[in-house]
């Protein structure tokens, strides 16, 4: 997958796309609709996102709500065989566009696409005046085929990712996994720790959770993907998303087990998957208690992995 983090001066190569737009948080099952309908075989399959998500820019103090940091969103769209990613840099000049002239400017003379899906409550432009009605009629002018998808529902709900966040905060990952159509997850570099988890026997993958919504506090059974380096493949582990009360911590951060791994993962990039919520946070009386509680966490999440 080509990723392209501008609009303009594209070559050749990279115009003609069949795209799907739209933030794609979490890239659930509506998303994913929204996309199948921009496969064509006469056009590479692209993306049109913006980035950062137009409500940091508009509500930067608000709290975290993002499901996937920008790497993830990413490996989830080039898993679904997205060749063209257009990571259209979200400011106050972009959103000061009229649907016009975002149209014209944007999608007709600097991405050169084809093609455009939107779902059904798409909107876009300056005040977020256009609705998916206003880019059918603006894309015809301009020589833009448009799609609308309609919303899809499960189990006679919309999928939304306001429902995704909900079932997450909850501790229902496989609610969530229901909505999405895989399981929910974290990507990241692997950090530098206090390699405390190394001293108890249980050395740990460190990552940063850092202006994500989170999913409910506590230990988790995940299935693990390392993206990079010599230890590439896939993994089951036991992960521990949190402040690390035993230890006065207050900083979330996700700190990840692998089962059966030996190697050093420093600098390299995990895709943590939630699976099932094990147990909350607890602070142990004693450095044995919580050694006695990890191997109990570790076997009860390899059990529930090995039933997948």
């Amino acid at each position: 997958m080509k990723q392209h983090h501008h609009w303009q001066g594209l070559g050749a190569a990279d115009r003609g796309a069949s795209v799907a737009m739209g933030n794609f948080d979490g890239v659930h099952l509506g998303h994913q609709s929204v996309i199948d309908l921009a496969r064509r075989a006469d056009a590479p399959l692209g993306v049109v996102t913006f980035e950062p998500h137009p409500r940091q820019v508009f509500a930067p103090d608000a709290p975290p709500f993002r499901l996937m940091n920008a790497e993830a969103r990413a490996n989830r769209l080039a898993r679904l065989g997205v060749i063209q990613l257009y990571e259209l840099p979200f400011d106050r000049a972009l959103a000061a566009l009229t649907p016009a002239d975002f149209v014209q400017r944007v999608l007709a003379e600097g991405l050169g696409v084809r093609h455009v899906v939107v779902g059904a409550d798409f909107c876009f432009g300056k005040g977020r005046a256009g609705r998916a009605e206003d880019l059918a009629a603006l894309g015809r002018a301009a020589g833009i085929e448009v799609t609308i998808a309609p919303l899809i529902k499960a189990e006679g709900a919309e999928i939304s990712s306001t429902a995704i966040r909900t079932a997450l905060a909850e501790g229902r990952p496989r609610d969530a996994h229901a909505m999405m159509g895989h399981w929910h997850r974290i990507d990241g570099e692997v950090l530098h720790g206090e390699k405390r988890g190394r001293d108890l026997g249980y050395p740990t993958a460190n990552m940063s959770v850092a202006g994500l919504h989170l999913p409910k506090l506590g230990v988790y059974a995940v299935k693990v993907d390392v993206l990079t380096g010599p230890h590439r493949g896939a993994y089951h582990g036991a992960a521990s998303l949190g402040v690390r009360p035993m230890f006065g911590q207050n900083l979330p951060n996700l700190e990840t087990h692998l089962f059966d791994f030996k190697g050093d993962l420093y600098g390299e990039h995990l895709s943590v998957g939630f699976v099932d919520y094990l147990r909350p946070e607890l602070k142990f009386d004693g450095l044995p208690a919580l050694i006695a509680q990890m191997e109990a966490d570790c076997a009860r999440a390899r059990t529930i992995l090995a039933a997948l």
